[in-house]
């Protein structure tokens, strides 16, 4: 029987909720007609669909809790199902194939519209990868994560503005300033930890914002650097559908590059060293790992693929100011490491996309689509804390063999 108490609680939560949302849900202003309507009915709902809500969630998280309880099983079916995928190479490699398949199909699937979202998405995935080294894999909270990925754009705006270089040209020496960038950051905060290195970074973020807002000299200030040139192609002048097309290619193949270096830095040996000073930092020192070559190393590694999508950024869009690169940008590459779970690369495939996606495709509910958004990211991480899809721990097994003699193994 569900206890009264609960009942009440869930009963405080949804009024709570319907306060809350009582600006956007109820009032509704017509500036033309100088009129203020009062949707009523509005509050009603809001309050009998949160109270719903709530009881399922906490009947749903009391199930869950008594079958931990009973048989000592913290995953679900459906994250022993994932994690079976990602572990058989049989599984993974026919999965993985389909996925390229069906993005390098999917300009001639889908309108232009569609397959510039789709490239905007596949760059957040990109920094959604390169920040999970700094916080996924590394566990050092960078909350100015964007200022790389400002100096990457800046780059490329810079050095064609000024020396007409290109954008292959450009594109290593983006990443390249943006790792030696990350360099300069880490050597300050080394000895910094949780909360104090999350202020640190979140300042440095926005000083380099501040810098090219106000350097007018520099950065041409708030009025941003426009008529950046698109990538070219052996020297050929393509369409704007046709340049977004090849934008589009080269972020594909920038993902899939991504995830190999990614993939095979966590199974290294350096990723292992990573991971242990995450876990702890006085038993990673004590095993003889060298702590401050370990860090700069990962602020470097992540700020590389920031500055890399910064240049592919600034040629997608031609033009470039720092209202760009604010903090909510690094907000959103931590919310999507965070939403589709910590050192995990399909998971934060899967958080890029649907963090990225989802407000486009909500815009049929208008005013409400980011009130469904915000909702139901909170939900994700009631249900789900560890993330869409958790990181998957590798083990190692060890079989015993018998000698042919003496019986030894």
């Amino acid at each position: 029987m569900f206890p009264v108490k609960e009942l009440k609680r869930s009963l405080l939560i949804s009024i709570w909720f319907a306060f809350l949302t009582f600006p956007i849900m109820v009032i509704k202003v017509d500036p033309i007609k100088r009129t203020v309507e009062l949707r009523w009915d509005n509050m009603f709902f809001i309050i009998i669909g949160s109270f719903i809500i709530s009881i399922l969630a906490k009947v749903y998280l009391i199930r869950k809790e008594r079958r931990a309880g009973l048989k000592k099983v913290k995953t679900s079916l459906t994250e022993t199902f994932v994690q079976r995928i990602l572990r058989e190479t049989r599984f993974l490699y026919p999965l993985s194939l389909a996925c390229l398949v069906f993005a390098i199909a999917f300009p001639y699937l889908f309108s232009t519209y569609q397959t510039n979202i789709m490239t905007t998405a596949l760059m957040y995935v990109v920094l959604g990868l390169g920040l999970n080294i700094v916080v996924g894999v590394a566990g050092l909270l960078d909350l100015g994560y964007v200022a790389f990925y400002a100096v990457g754009a800046y780059s490329y705006a810079l050095l064609n503005f000024h020396f007409d270089l290109g954008f292959w040209t450009v594109l290593p020496v983006g990443g390249l300033l943006a790792a030696f960038l990350g360099v300069l950051l880490g050597f300050p905060v080394l000895r910094l930890r949780g909360d104090y290195l999350a202020i640190v970074t979140l300042g440095f973020g926005e000083i380099i914002r501040l810098i090219l807002e106000n350097w007018n000299d520099f950065s041409q200030g708030p009025s941003g650097i426009a008529n950046i040139p698109r990538p070219s192609f052996f020297g050929m002048d393509m369409s704007f559908e046709g340049g977004i097309i090849y934008v589009y290619y080269i972020i594909v193949a920038l993902v899939v590059f991504t995830i190999f270096v990614v993939n095979r830095l966590q199974s290294s040996r350096l990723g292992r060293a990573w991971m242990a000073l995450r876990e702890d930092e006085i038993a990673c020192q004590a095993m003889g790992i060298d702590k401050t070559r370990t860090k700069l190393i990962a602020f470097s590694l992540g700020a590389f693929w920031a500055g890399f999508v910064g240049v592919i950024f600034a040629a997608k869009t031609t033009f470039v100011n720092p209202a760009s690169f604010t903090f909510l940008e690094s907000a959103i590459i931590l919310s999507i490491v965070v939403l589709g779970g910590m050192g995990s690369i399909v998971g934060v495939i899967f958080g890029a996309l649907i963090l990225i996606l989802m407000p486009e495709y909500l815009r049929a509910l208008s005013e409400y689509r980011m009130l469904a958004f915000g909702g139901i990211l909170v939900i994700m991480m009631v249900f789900k804390p560890e993330g869409i899809i958790s990181n998957v721990r590798r083990s190692y097994r060890f079989k015993k063999h018998a000698a042919s003699t003496g019986g030894d193994s």
